[in-house]
Order: structure tokens, then C-alpha cells, then sequence
């Protein structure tokens, strides 16, 4: 059961499905696509909107009994922990998830470096005009579409910074969203000169665009 009463965020769409739909796949009593479920200490929902992501793995925990990662969700929007939290209590999970409020990792403890064997990031990931990205009456909800003027600065801002978090003890992955809106061959050679590797593991057409959901590790050799 997941709710939106706020504006301001978003609320779950196809991207966000094509998350669930992926893991619903993949994940089973034993892995996590492909990762030991003992080996998982915890697990990050970044932007996580509605908290939809972070209740579904969350829930899981009660279906799988050796699934027991600690669940962390941040989001930029104060509104959107708020709503998270309210669907958290709806799905009768007693403060069970960690929230931080945060634009990408700047409000993250260092505690939390070297930790994350899971990180999910739907980030904003359409082009936006240069008149919107000066302006100084941004909207909130703009942060759920607007990825920059190419459409993946957010991604490659949020990619710089994701592997001082991973944990490199055990296996990692890193799952995100990107659209064919955006020069997709100059976004996947960034993200190889960042030191990752890239597999696109599902992908989507919804109306104009295709969506794609990356699975990427870092190449720690």
C-alpha cells in the first residue's frame, strides 16, 4: 500500500516498476541477483520519493529469512521522507527503515562510507533547458525529472561520489535508471572513465523514450 498526498513527489511511474519488476525476478530465497543474501549488510534507496523501494526490500525481510540488510532511504525533499515514512507506518513496519535527508551523500555520516553492498538509484534523467537550470525559482518536484542540461549530470554527480560508499569486502552493485533521451554512448563512456562497469539489464519503451535499467559494479583491480 503506497500513498502520495504531496506534490511535490514523485509518485511511482514506470521506471519505478521497472526497479520492482526486475528484482521481484531475481530476487529469491537464497540471492539477490546473483548475490548471496548472507553476504548483504545493507542496502541504500537513494531518491527514494515515496519510500516504495525501500518498504518493498523491506518487506522482504519477512519472506526471506536469511534476507536481513539494513534498509537506508534518503531523499533531497523533506516532503518526500515525510511521505516515505507515512507509508512505511501503512505497511505496518515499525521504524525499521533508516532515513536520511540528503541531496545525494552530502548529508551522510562518514560512518556510512565503505558500507552499502546494494545502492538503488532512480535518479532525474531528462534534459532540461538552460533557462529552467538558472533559474532561481526551481521547483521542488523538478528535482524527480531534471537531470541537467544533458540529462545526466545528477547520474555522474551521484556516480563520483556512490563508490566511497560501496562496501568492497563483499560483492556491490549499483542499480540506476537512464533514458534513450539522453546521449546514451557519451553517458556509458563517463561511467567506464569513472571506473565502472555497465550492464544494461532491462529496458522499457514508454511513449517517446526508452528506459533502461543499468546494473554497475566498480572495477577495484
Amino acid at each position: 500500500m503506497i500513498s502520495c498526498d504531496y506534490d511535490n513527489v514523485y509518485s511511482p511511474s514506470d521506471d519505478t516498476y521497472l526497479l520492482i519488476d526486475y528484482f521481484k525476478q531475481k530476487i529469491d530465497e537464497k540471492y539477490f541477483d546473483c548475490i548471496n543474501h548472507n553476504e548483504i549488510e545493507y542496502i541504500l534507496d537513494l531518491g527514494t520519493g515515496t519510500g516504495i523501494i525501500a518498504i518493498f526490500l523491506q518487506l522482504l525481510k519477512k519472506q526471506y529469512s536469511n534476507f536481513n540488510p539494513i534498509i537506508y532511504a534518503s531523499d533531497i525533499l523533506e516532503e518526500a521522507i515525510a511521505c516515505a515514512k507515512e507509508n512505511e507506518e501503512k505497511n505496518q513496519i515499525n521504524e525499521e527503515i533508516t532515513f536520511i535527508r540528503s541531496d545525494l551523500f552530502i548529508s551522510f555520516p562518514e560512518s556510512l562510507k565503505n558500507s552499502f553492498n546494494i545502492i538503488i538509484f532512480n535518479p532525474p534523467y531528462l534534459p532540461s533547458s538552460e533557462l529552467i537550470n538558472q533559474s532561481n525559482n526551481k521547483k521542488k518536484i523538478d528535482y524527480s525529472w531534471n537531470g541537467g542540461l544533458k540529462g545526466y549530470e545528477v547520474l555522474i554527480r551521484f556516480l563520483k561520489h556512490a563508490k566511497n560508499y560501496l562496501s568492497f569486502k563483499k560483492p556491490h552493485i549499483i542499480y540506476c535508471i537512464t533514458s534513450s533521451r539522453t546521449d546514451l554512448r557519451e553517458l556509458n563512456k563517463i561511467i567506464s572513465d569513472l571506473g565502472y562497469v555497465n550492464e544494461i539489464v532491462e529496458k522499457r519503451h514508454i511513449f517517446f523514450e526508452d528506459i533502461l535499467l543499468n546494473k554497475l559494479s566498480f572495477k577495484t583491480n
